[in-house]
């Protein structure tokens, strides 16, 4: 029988409850155990797709197809799986699917409420993931923080569940805050009572809490925790802040967290096999000098908004062997070239993200015509590759007004709307998700995966136009890949003696792991690395 552990977030938000579910999962699958994540949204979107990243942060995307929450993103790098449609859930698909049955008669006329409709609706979706995957632990992480009003069907939902499936086959870990107090000079568990007590009145009991706080608290207060909480001592994690996230697993490993989350689900006593991790971890330990790469960006004010891509750029730095220092600059600050080589000259690699609208992005063209000309190391992203085709358009091929429809009513639109795009409404409609490419011989593609067929994620809504790519290869664009499906072109290059130039229209920063940094990245750090030699 499946085992399910539900983390729960007590005090404050943004404590790391996705870290720790991630690190247990890590763990449980480095013992042997086959593992499968969910995450709980309370928002009423029914995806982050339509959300302000300067908000919400990075939309993470799965092969088949579904924007979630970057949460899905640690889970993927953390424990190396692909998630699916059955990994994220917020309330607005919740009361979606809810209102649907309704308004096709499936209740037989019965008034719909919260319980038990809204609840079923959430405890179906957890079977679902469970049928579909079949693991042998699902870890279920719940948005938001205890006593939010938001979350609160989820929670009911959950109660209903571990009574359903035997609380015997269910672990509840409950995340909280232990604040420090410097006027007093100490920590204080106050507000881990207070939210155990909140979480105990919705008919919840934590099996396990996890302390977190900067620097480790003294194990009287890990006493008090626990005498208070009425959990058992070993029960009581304390987690600190790390200096490197992909440390948490070993850390929380040494605490006795994994021993105690199998001992607690009666789950058999295998070894744990750490040899794949280590020797990452010895690749991070071990890495000397340092290259700069600026990320020319559109949403940098909030730093989530690219943590696909500062993950993956790690990975391929510890791969490289070298720190990877991010520059980051807002593509709206770059008003000329000058400002471009202000900001530029000093770097080794210049990556464009992808985003959306018209904002910055001539600061975007300015910033990989500066790259370009000068032979810095450039790696477009999504808009970042039709940007890098905007550029090269402009610039070389000599069709002063190209563009992409997207950002203008008239022009050469060399990135157009696909066909399919035409008058959609904007959530959950674009190119979403798994689709091949075929890759061109002797390019910087073939030399970076060594493969001449590859399967990427994409989330994008225009591309390359294929009336100009005629032209644009005469004067010297290379076509290195294509989706054969639908003669997509998916990624473009430039070779100026050699030059790291690239931009691909998916989005590689999702399938990058620590354990198997991706190739791209990869190629494009020791890029980096050559040119600061």
């Amino acid at each position: 029988m499946t085992k399910y552990v539900f983390v729960t977030g007590g005090v404050v938000s943004g404590i790391g409850k996705g870290i720790i579910a991630a690190s247990l999962g890590r763990l449980l699958k480095m013992r042997g155990f086959k593992i499968q994540v969910e995450k709980f949204d309370p928002y009423l979107n029914v995806d982050p797709g339509t959300m302000n990243p300067n908000e919400h942060g990075e939309v993470f995307v799965t092969d088949d197809g579904v924007e979630t929450d970057l949460d899905l993103g640690h889970y993927e790098r953390m424990i190396d799986i692909s998630l699916n449609k059955f990994s994220n859930l917020t309330s607005g698909k919740v009361l979606w699917s809810v209102l649907n049955k309704e308004r096709n008669g499936e209740f037989l006329g019965k008034t719909v409420q919260i319980i038990p409709h809204v609840t079923n609706e959430i405890k179906s979706f957890i079977r679902q993931n469970v049928e579909n995957t079949k693991p042998d632990v699902l870890i279920t992480e719940i948005g938001g923080t205890i006593g939010d009003i938001e979350s609160q069907s989820f929670i009911e939902a959950i109660r209903q569940f571990s009574l359903e499936v035997g609380l015997e086959n269910c672990l509840f870990i409950h995340v909280c805050l232990v604040p420090f107090i410097s006027g007093s000079d100490e920590y204080k568990t106050k507000p881990t009572q207070h939210s155990v007590k909140e979480l105990q009145g919705m008919g919840i009991r934590p099996d396990i809490i996890i302390a977190r706080s900067d620097t480790a608290i003294d194990e009287s207060l890990i006493k008090k925790i626990a005498m208070f909480c009425n959990v058992k001592e070993d029960c009581v994690i304390n987690d600190i802040t790390l200096d490197d996230l992909y440390f948490c697993p070993n850390f929380l490993h040494d605490k006795g967290f994994d021993e105690v989350v199998v001992r607690e689900l009666n789950l058999p006593a295998t070894k744990i096999d750490f040899a794949d991790w280590d020797k990452m971890l010895k690749k991070i330990k071990n890495r000397s000098g340092n290259v700069t790469i600026a990320i020319v960006g559109k949403y940098c004010k909030l730093r989530d908004s690219y943590i696909s891509i500062v993950e993956a750029l790690n990975h391929a730095g510890c791969e490289n062997g070298v720190f990877v220092n991010i520059k980051w600059i807002e593509s709206e600050d770059i008003k000329s070239e000058e400002d471009a080589k202000d900001q530029l000259l000093d770097v080794q690699g210049v990556l464009v993200p992808g985003g959306f609208g018209s904002r910055g992005i001539e600061g975007k063209i300015i910033a990989c015509k500066v790259a370009r000309e000068n032979k810095i190391p450039y790696f477009g992203i999504c808009l970042g590759m039709q940007i890098a085709v905007i550029e090269f358009a402009r610039n070389v091929a000599g069709i002063k007004e190209a563009n992409s429809r997207e950002f203008a009513q008239k022009g050469d639109f060399v990135i157009d709307l696909m066909p399919d795009q035409v008058n959609q409404q904007k959530g959950g409609t674009m190119r979403l998700g798994a689709y091949d490419c075929e890759i061109v011989p002797n390019t910087i593609m073939e030399k970076s995966y060594k493969s001449m067929k590859i399967s990427e994620r994409h989330r994008h809504r225009y591309e390359f136009n294929n009336d100009y790519r005629d032209i644009l290869v005469k004067n010297g664009l290379i076509v290195s890949g294509v989706n054969p499906q639908k003669n997509i072109v998916e990624t473009v290059e430039f070779n100026n003696h050699g030059q790291y130039f690239i931009g691909v229209q998916f989005h590689p920063e999702f399938k990058s792991r620590p354990t198997s940094p991706h190739p791209l990245f990869v190629a494009f750090v020791n890029a980096a690395k050559e040119l600061k030699k």
